[in-house]
């Protein structure tokens, strides 16, 4: 089983919103984790409200630290957050999404970003599936 790993600060919304869209949509013989340099004590309430409009339930998700131990599984990575604090992070292929962080937005400018999650995970489903990523070769 291939692995996406989704990373930001406190694994509370973005990255646990792009988990769950890449895990209800995965290709074949993928599947997503995410995880944070600063793990909250529990998803955030808009989070769960937002992905319930979507028929997602990740109301029973638990933020997670990011440890090298789920960098070493990940054959892709991406870092969800845009901001100073977000994580570095080692996989075989990295993304950096730059997004704002949506816990800190009202509830309708989070619903965007939910949707512009949606679409980049519904891009990089696209890319995964078409275009398998591979090692660049040294000649």
């Amino acid at each position: 089983m291939k692995v996406v790993l989704f990373a930001c600060v406190e694994n509370s919304f973005g990255s646990k919103i792009a988990e769950a869209y890449f895990n209800k949509f995965a290709p074949e013989k993928w599947k997503a984790i995410s995880a944070g340099i600063g793990p909250a004590e529990k998803v955030h309430p808009n989070a769960i409200l937002l992905m319930r409009e979507e028929g997602i339930d990740v109301s029973h998700e638990k933020p997670q630290l990011l440890t090298r131990e789920l960098q070493t599984k990940a054959e892709v990575a991406v870092i969800v957050c845009g901001s100073d604090e977000c994580p570095v992070v080692y996989a075989k292929h990295v993304e950096e999404w730059n997004i704002l962080d949506p816990a800190k937005m009202p509830i309708e400018e989070a619903r965007r970003v939910r949707d512009a999650i949606k679409s980049k995970v519904l891009s990089l489903i696209e890319k995964l599936t078409l275009k398998p990523l591979k090692e660049p070769k040294n000649n």
